[in-house]
């Protein structure tokens, strides 16, 4: 028999079934106490608190209903069971809306009330797992809302946790949707610089003439329309961090120039020779490997070793695919609160079909699958059904032998390729653009003008 703990209160006015339901549960292990009446049994809970009260819905004193509502105001996880007559169900019924687990009819047998309660324990037993897990979730597996309990996903927490507590310049590396920014916050706020400000700039979606500006600040006249000072992101990180996501699109002069702020801690806004001093920890992130930029000639060597002094690798959803039932079940809960609803869980088919699912969008992709998986479920559980019909494909139906084509010109077949690219990665991210562009390695600019091209 499962149990809710180990003392039990009997309330019950009938001295034959109160002898009778307080021996069968001893026989099961229960420490019992039993009251002829409401305010006697209010007594003895007082002075134990017990697990569980067993109590009839009509006794002297005061009747179970009150008991009920005493109890749960005093200890509201403690278990009550009401004892009725066939022509009071409907006031059971109402008792179990105020907080009563369950209830049972007379006449019953032993055997009847001790399934009861084997159910209502059971259940409980259930509730306390889904606590414990959840606490798992949000303490063991978790870190600034970054969730993961795969190796490579502790020593991403192991390495926040170490390098929070400096200063150390950091560089983020990893695919487009892995969480790069959760990481980067993750660092400041977990770090003395926490009540400073947490500057984020998107080195991508920066136009290359206004790079310099936005960083570094400028004077009034400094350029045309330069009607006023204005101070940068770096002075407005003061005592805090910038994040430089995306810092592998910055050009190859504002490099040299951020090279020389990290170096001496001074920068110079545009328009002025003064130079400011400037304390800022420096983050940043890059969806493409630093390493191939610099063979390529796009990105600094020098300042690569400059900011690499603590790297971190956060490694794609299909490399950690034990992370995906608890990231999910996150991202259940979230939706949950959001759009009011109680989607209890996912049923084993779709999680394997989370399972299988390659996840070129990774977490960011998740979430959106099970964003659109709530909004779509009218159960209690999320089911393949409920997931997008691409996710659903079998992997013979999903990857089908390519048929021959016939032989074309190579600008014309990179064209096709590029616009077929562009919308697998559209569709990922429910055509939000920003996220594409990062999904396909490429600035917002340039994704917005081959869409226009190709008339995407």
């Amino acid at each position: 028999m499962a149990t809710c703990g180990s003392r039990l209160l009997i309330a019950e006015d009938e001295p034959l079934l109160r002898v009778s339901m307080a021996d069968a549960l001893r026989k099961e292990g229960w420490t019992v106490d039993v009251a002829a009446d409401g305010a006697k049994a209010m007594a003895l809970f007082e002075q134990y608190l017990h697990d569980v009260v067993v109590t009839d819905l009509v006794m002297p004193s005061f009747d179970g209903m009150e008991l009920l509502r005493r109890v749960k105001a005093l200890q509201a996880d403690t278990i009550v069971v009401l004892v009725t007559a066939h022509g009071s169900v409907n006031k059971a019924v109402e008792a179990m809306r105020q907080g009563a687990a369950d209830f049972i009819t007379k006449p019953f047998s032993m055997a009847q009330l001790l399934v009861r309660l084997d159910t209502v324990c059971s259940r409980r037993h259930l509730q306390e797992q889904n606590v414990r897990l959840q606490e798992q979730l949000e303490g063991r597996y978790s870190f600034s809302n970054i969730i993961g309990k795969s190796k490579s996903m502790q020593e991403v927490f192991w390495l926040i946790r170490e390098v929070a507590g400096s200063d150390a310049t950091v560089v983020i590396q990893g695919e487009s949707g892995t969480g790069k920014e959760l990481v980067a916050s993750a660092i400041h706020f977990n770090s003395r610089r926490r009540a400073r400000p947490y500057i984020r700039v998107s080195c991508a979606s920066l136009p290359e003439s206004l790079v310099e500006s936005e960083l570094f600040g400028y004077e009034k006249g400094a350029f045309t329309g330069a009607s006023q000072r204005r101070i940068g992101r770096f002075e407005a990180a003061g005592g805090g961090t910038l994040f430089l996501d995306e810092i592998g699109d910055l050009p190859l002069a504002v490099q040299a120039k951020l090279l020389r702020v990290l170096q001496e801690r001074q920068i110079e806004r545009l328009g002025s020779n003064r130079p400011i001093d400037v304390d800022v920890r420096i983050v940043s992130a890059s969806l493409r490997p630093l390493e191939d930029e610099m063979a390529e000639g796009r990105f600094r060597e020098d300042l690569f070793f400059r900011i690499n002094t603590v790297p971190i690798h956060l490694p794609p959803l299909r490399e950690r695919r034990e992370d995906i039932p608890l990231l999910a079940q996150a991202f259940l809960r979230e939706f949950n609160r959001e759009r009011g609803k109680e989607i209890e869980d996912f049923t084993g088919d779709a999680l394997e079909v989370l399972d299988t699912h390659s996840w070129p969008g990774n977490v960011r992709e998740l979430r959106n699958v099970v964003e659109r998986a709530v909004v779509f479920c009218r159960d209690s559980r999320i089911t393949p059904d409920h997931l997008p019909p691409g996710l659903r494909e079998t992997p013979a139906a999903a990857t089908p032998t390519p048929p021959v084509r016939r032989a074309e010109p190579l600008r014309s077949a990179v064209e096709r390729a590029e616009v077929e690219t562009i919308r697998a990665a559209l569709a990922a991210t429910d055509g939000r653009r920003n996220d594409a562009a990062e999904i396909l390695g490429i600035s917002r600019k340039t994704l917005w003008e081959k869409i226009k091209t190709y008339g995407i």
